[in-house]
C-alpha cells in the first residue's frame, strides 16, 4: 500500500484549464496544503516548486485522476521529471454527495492510500501515437458505415425511376454509380434533390475509405516498429495488434499475466453453486482489448487446426463450447502478455 511506502500522497483533480492539488500525510491522512495551478508549462513548473516546499521527492507519490483525459498533461510532465505517478480511478463516492475540485483532490490522495495495487498510468510516445490513430480510424469507420446505411435507405425511398436504376446493385457498385451522378441547373425537385444527396453520400463514403486506408497504413507501420512479434501470431492483424499494445502500454504496467487477463476481461470468475463447480467470463476490464482477444479466438477456432483440437479436447472433458472458448481466451491473454513483456530478440544481419 502507498501508506507504507511514502510519507505523503499528493492528489490531483484535473480540469481543462487548471489542476487542483492536495497534499495528504500518510500517517494521519490529514491535509497539509492545497492549491490550484494552470494547465500550462509555467503552471506545471510552479506546481512542482510548490510540491518541493511541502514534501521531498523521495517521500511522495502523486495520485492523478483521469490520466488519460484532462490529467494527461500533468501526468506527462511529472513522469518526465522523474516523479512517481499513480492513476486514481473508480473513486468511492462520498455519503453526503458533496463534490468540489478541492474535495476531489483530497479524495484522490486519501483513497489511494488504501489501495493494494496502485494503477500505473499508460505511457505516451508510441503508445499514444497508436491510440490517436486507432481512435480516429475507428471514428472514420463508424461514420462510413453510417453513410452507407443512409445511402441504402435513400434507395428505398427514392422515386421509382431512380430506384429502378439502383435496384440489385452491390454496395461497391451502388457507391460508384451514385458518385458519378451529374447535377443539373434545373430547378430542385424530389428527383434532383435525391440524386444530389446520394452523390454527396457516395463521395463521402469514398473519402472516408481513403482516410481509413491511410490511417491503417500508419498504424501498420507503427506496429511493425514497436511490436512486430504480435503480427507473427495467428489471427493477429495490425489493428488487433494496435488495440492490444494500446491497452498493455509498457512493461511493468500489469504486474503479472493474471492482472493482464483481468484487464482484458478474460480472467475466469467463480460461478459455482450447489453440486456444480464452474467458472464464467469476466465482463469487466478494457472492452476494446477484450474485443481484440475475442477476434483472435474466433479466427483461430475457425482456421487453426491446433486450436480446433484444443477446443475439441476441452469439450470431451465435459466443458461446453462456450466454456472451452473461455479457456482459449485466457490462454491467448497469457501468451500475448509474455510476448509483450519479453519480446523475442530481433534477428541481426551480418555484414
Amino acid at each position: 500500500m502507498l501508506g507504507a511506502m511514502v510519507d505523503h500522497v499528493i492528489g490531483i483533480d484535473p480540469d481543462r484549464d487548471r489542476v487542483t492539488v492536495s497534499v495528504v500525510d500518510t500517517a494521519t491522512t490529514g491535509e497539509q496544503a492545497s492549491a490550484v495551478f494552470t494547465t500550462t508549462a509555467a503552471g506545471y513548473d510552479r506546481l512542482l516548486e510548490w510540491a518541493n516546499r511541502h514534501t521531498t521527492a523521495s517521500d511522495r507519490v502523486w495520485s492523478v485522476e483521469g490520466t488519460g483525459s484532462y490529467g494527461s498533461g500533468v501526468t506527462g510532465y511529472l513522469t518526465s521529471h522523474g516523479e512517481v505517478v499513480t492513476e486514481f480511478n473508480n473513486p468511492v463516492p462520498t455519503r453526503d454527495g458533496a463534490k468540489t475540485d478541492a474535495l476531489d483532490a483530497r479524495r484522490a490522495a486519501r483513497q489511494a492510500l488504501g489501495r493494494r495495487w496502485p494503477s500505473v498510468p499508460r505511457a505516451r510516445g508510441d503508445r499514444e501515437a497508436l491510440r490517436v490513430l486507432e481512435t480516429t480510424r475507428n471514428s472514420a469507420k463508424n461514420t462510413r458505415i453510417a453513410a452507407i446505411n443512409q445511402l441504402k435507405a435513400l434507395v428505398v425511398t427514392a422515386p421509382v425511376d431512380l430506384r429502378d436504376q439502383l435496384r440489385g446493385l452491390t454496395t461497391p457498385a451502388l457507391i460508384t454509380k451514385c458518385a458519378r451522378f451529374r447535377l443539373t441547373t434545373a430547378p430542385v425537385t424530389e428527383h434532383t434533390a435525391t440524386k444530389q444527396a446520394m452523390r454527396s453520400l457516395a463521395r463521402r463514403i469514398r473519402a472516408l475509405a481513403t482516410e481509413i486506408a491511410e490511417l491503417t497504413a500508419s498504424i501498420t507501420e507503427l506496429v511493425v516498429s514497436v511490436a512486430p512479434q504480435l503480427l507473427n501470431q495467428h489471427g493477429v492483424g495490425p489493428i488487433t495488434a494496435a488495440q492490444i499494445y494500446i491497452a498493455w502500454s509498457h512493461p511493468g504496467r500489469c504486474r503479472d499475466e493474471a492482472a493482464f487477463a483481468r484487464l482484458a476481461g478474460v480472467a475466469p470468475l467463480q460461478a459455482s453453486s450447489g453440486q456444480h463447480t464452474r467458472h464464467r467470463l469476466n465482463r469487466y476490464g478494457d472492452r476494446t482489448l477484450n474485443q481484440a482477444i475475442h477476434t483472435i479466438a474466433i479466427t483461430r477456432s475457425r482456421h487453426c487446426l491446433k486450436t480446433r483440437a484444443y477446443i475439441a479436447k476441452r469439450v470431451s472433458q465435459g466443458k461446453t463450447t462456450r466454456d472451452a472458448r473461455r479457456c482459449l481466451k485466457r490462454y491467448i491473454a497469457r501468451h500475448l502478455y509474455r510476448l509483450l513483456e519479453n519480446p523475442p530478440p530481433t534477428p541481426t544481419t551480418s555484414t
